[in-house]
Parts: structure tokens; C-alpha cells; sequence
């Protein structure tokens, strides 16, 4: 003869869910371990600029072969620099916010966040990309220098729109 006994019902989750690829984290987490090196921030940023310099580069060669030099020309690198600029807006806002990295962070396993482990949103990664790089830029690139004396290696638009930059976890370790 055996004894059932019934466990209690484990308690519902709040009706807002965190997927399940965001982990997150208090504010006051240990980024240390997480944090992206500089050295990987300062390829993720090479990698987005090759892609977008190697269109228009493209264009012009396109260009100088089969363009007219009176009035063809012309057109086919406006339509580059177009192309360029909408692939830089969907690199560097649409691609993190909706999944938090860029082509250059995809390569180099980083991801951005806000600091308290939540996702990026449009409104973020418009105020990092579009006000922060080009601060960013304005200080000569003492901007970007910031992440790598920085404790939690956030640069200055990482500081004006509060998120940091974290490597990506492929899978669940375990902590023993």
C-alpha cells in the first residue's frame, strides 16, 4: 500500500513572460564576466563598416565600367549611397532591436542590452545609433575609447542609452 501526496501547484508566472533567450539580470550583476572585450567591440564595428564601404566601393567600380561618364554614372552611386544607407538603418537599428546585434556582433558573438538584462528596443537602438555614434564620433573617437577603461566596458553611447554590450551565450552552463 502506498501513500500519494499531492504537491502544491507550483505558482503562476506574471502574464508578462520573458522569452526564453533573454536571461535577466539585476543591475547590479557582475558584468565583469559577461562584458564584451574591447577588442571584439572594436571588430564588430569593423565588420559593420566593411559591409557598408564595400557597397558603395562596389558601386563605383560598377560605375567606372559601365556608366556613362556625362550622366549614367551618377545615378547608379546615388543609388548606392541609397542602398548603403538603408542597409546601415537596418543594420545598426532594425537588426538590434529586434534581436540585439548587428552583422558585427553576430560574427563576434556579442549582443546588446540594456543594462538590466531586458532587450533593446527601436526607441534604444535609435537614440544608441543615431544621437550616440555620432556624439561618439564628435569626441574623436574618445567616445569609443571609454569602453575600454570603463568597469562595465560601456562606451559613451552605451552610457547615453543605457545599455551594455555582453557576449552571447549559445547554451546553458553550468555553474559547478
Amino acid at each position: 500500500m502506498s501513500v500519494r501526496i499531492e504537491q502544491p501547484a507550483a505558482p503562476r508566472a506574471a502574464a508578462r513572460r520573458t522569452p526564453a533567450r533573454v536571461e535577466r539580470r539585476a543591475p547590479d550583476s557582475n558584468f565583469e564576466r559577461l562584458r564584451a572585450p574591447f577588442s571584439l567591440r572594436c571588430g564588430a564595428v569593423l565588420i559593420d563598416y566593411i559591409v557598408l564601404v564595400s557597397i558603395i566601393a562596389l558601386a563605383t567600380m560598377l560605375e567606372r565600367v559601365v556608366g556613362d561618364g556625362r550622366r549614367g554614372g551618377s545615378a547608379l552611386l546615388f543609388a548606392s549611397y541609397a542602398v548603403a544607407a538603408g542597409v546601415a538603418f537596418l543594420n545598426l537599428v532594425v537588426l538590434p532591436a529586434w534581436t540585439g546585434r548587428s552583422l558585427g556582433k553576430w560574427v563576434t558573438a556579442l549582443r546588446i542590452e540594456r543594462r538590466d538584462g531586458v532587450p533593446l528596443s527601436i526607441g534604444r537602438a535609435l537614440l544608441r545609433h543615431l544621437l550616440g555614434y555620432p556624439l561618439t564620433l564628435l569626441t574623436l573617437g574618445a567616445g569609443f575609447l571609454l569602453a575600454a577603461f570603463n568597469a562595465e566596458g560601456r562606451a559613451l553611447h552605451d552610457l547615453l542609452a543605457g545599455t551594455v554590450v555582453v557576449r552571447s551565450r549559445g547554451r546553458v552552463e553550468n555553474a559547478e
